[in-house]
């Protein structure tokens, strides 16, 4: 008997309704199960207008700067979908990390990211100091994974750039239980072949404001 396709209501407001959907690729992740929350798309952003009209699962609110306790509370306080903050492992390290963790998690944050640079021992540490998952950052074959999951890390962040379907392929060849989440790049082919190395979850880096904002205005003009 073939199986009838189910009616999704879909319910929007008189204003609210165009909002930035992930690409839908994604929905074919397994997800990872999150204090049973399942998360298949991270919106890869800061951008509180972005976080606040996006379709997403969670945040990934990593950015190029020392992380600061203002950013992750102003984020987490806006957002309505579970956010996962960056508190170092690359220019920020020791015993600031741990700081900056146990202050995430007293935010509200679901989950704390830690870049490739950090230390085991520090990884360690951190992972000790909170009660929420810890995701270690992998961008190559350099630190062993083996070391990284027995320092207490929860979830891995596989950012290669190009080479990310090669090496979640290969973390998935010698840990098959792992939670992955992985950079999926904004094409379709390059999404879904991150879904078929293993990747569980996918981290998808929107359009700026700029960006989207110049589509609205070129609409406009039109007559």
């Amino acid at each position: 008997m073939e199986e009838t396709k189910k009616h999704v209501p879909l319910v929007e407001s008189r204003l609210r309704h165009n909002i930035l959907e992930m690409p839908k690729e994604i929905r074919k992740a397994s997800g990872i199960v999150i204090y049973g929350r399942r998360i298949k798309s991270l919106v890869f952003t800061t951008d509180l207008a972005i976080i606040k009209n996006c379709d997403a699962d969670a945040v990934f609110a990593v950015y190029p700067f020392t992380p600061q306790q203002s950013i992750s509370d102003a984020i987490i306080k806006a957002s309505y979908i579970p956010v996962f903050c960056g508190v170092g492992g690359g220019t920020t390290q020791g015993v600031r990390t741990i700081s900056l963790a146990k202050d995430a998690e007293s935010q509200g944050a679901m989950g704390v990211v830690l870049n490739a640079p950090i230390t085991n021992i520090n990884l360690l540490a951190v992972s000790r100091a909170v009660d929420i998952p810890v995701i270690i950052t992998v961008v190559d074959e350099t630190h062993s994974i083996d070391e990284r999951l027995e320092a207490g890390a929860a979830i891995l962040n596989v950012a290669a750039a190009e080479r990310t379907p090669e090496l979640v392929r290969k973390i998935r060849e010698r840990h098959p239980d792992v939670p992955i989440i992985a950079t999926g790049g904004s094409k379709p082919e390059s999404i879904l072949a991150t879904i078929d190395a293993g990747a569980n979850a996918i981290t998808y880096t929107p359009p700026t404001a700029q960006e989207l904002f110049k589509q609205m205005m070129a609409n406009y003009r039109e007559p």
